[in-house]
């Protein structure tokens, strides 16, 4: 299975199909298990290593240039997402230097978009989105993040989220809790994906594991990508 096809059953695919060590005989189950634990433990520290890297030479860049790569972003967004009218889009709350499309967001409700942001409901489970507009009142959510007291709960449409790095093939690396992809394996295959970042936070790949999800397109102050690539 292609990681950027979908399934037929309307699902998303997954990085790579499923594990049939079972299947295999003479005793080398054992020691293939622990050849894919090892490389799974390696590439967990690898990204622990780079997240911590990108996070930094995020936090380190001028907050005035931050915000001009912002507006690029932004303007970059609007020819992707198109007519929103209707239509339910859940961005974010800007964390760590992170891209702030609060804006950007009033901007798109403005044009008759229903926007949400996502809230974590329970430790590893997938996020819910409810509806949020600047000026309605917001309180401290998991890990202080701000979430929407109130609003109801939708299902995004398009569905922002930001990265701390993205890679050629459209996979995201996060903060490492695994709740993005745990969210995109729970909604619909027709709600596009969008990861948000800097065009800085390039790497050449996040080494995919089973469990990661490619995005529908990366939007970054250089441009957007597609995927599967244009």
């Amino acid at each position: 299975m292609e990681a950027d096809h979908d399934d037929d059953d309307g699902t998303r695919p997954f990085a790579s199909s499923a594990c049939f060590a079972h299947e295999v005989e003479g005793g080398q189950l054992d020691a293939a298990a622990q050849k894919q634990a090892e490389r799974r433990a390696e590439i967990m520290a690898w990204r622990k290593g780079e997240r911590a890297r990108l996070i930094a030479e995020r936090l380190a860049m001028p907050v005035d240039l931050r915000t001009e790569k912002t507006r690029a972003i932004a303007k970059h967004l609007d020819d992707v997402v198109g007519d929103v009218a209707g239509q339910v889009v859940s961005f974010y709350w800007p964390l760590r230097g992170e891209p702030n499309l609060r804006d950007w967001a009033e901007a798109l409700a403005a044009r008759g978009a229903i926007t949400a942001l996502p809230l974590v409901v329970e430790r590893n489970t997938p996020l819910v989105f409810r509806t949020w507009r600047q000026g309605e009142k917001l309180v401290k959510g998991f890990w202080n993040i701000p979430v929407p007291e109130g609003g109801r709960e939708v299902v995004p449409d398009i569905c922002l989220a930001p990265v701390v790095g993205h890679d050629a093939r459209g996979f995201r690396l996060g903060y490492g809790g695994g709740y993005f992809d745990r969210t995109l394996a729970s909604l619909p295959a027709s709600v596009v994906a969008i990861g948000v970042g800097y065009a800085e936070a390039a790497i050449r790949t996040i080494h995919p594991l089973a469990h990661d999800i490619p995005l529908d397109a990366i939007v970054t102050d250089e441009g957007v990508r597609r995927y599967p690539s244009d």
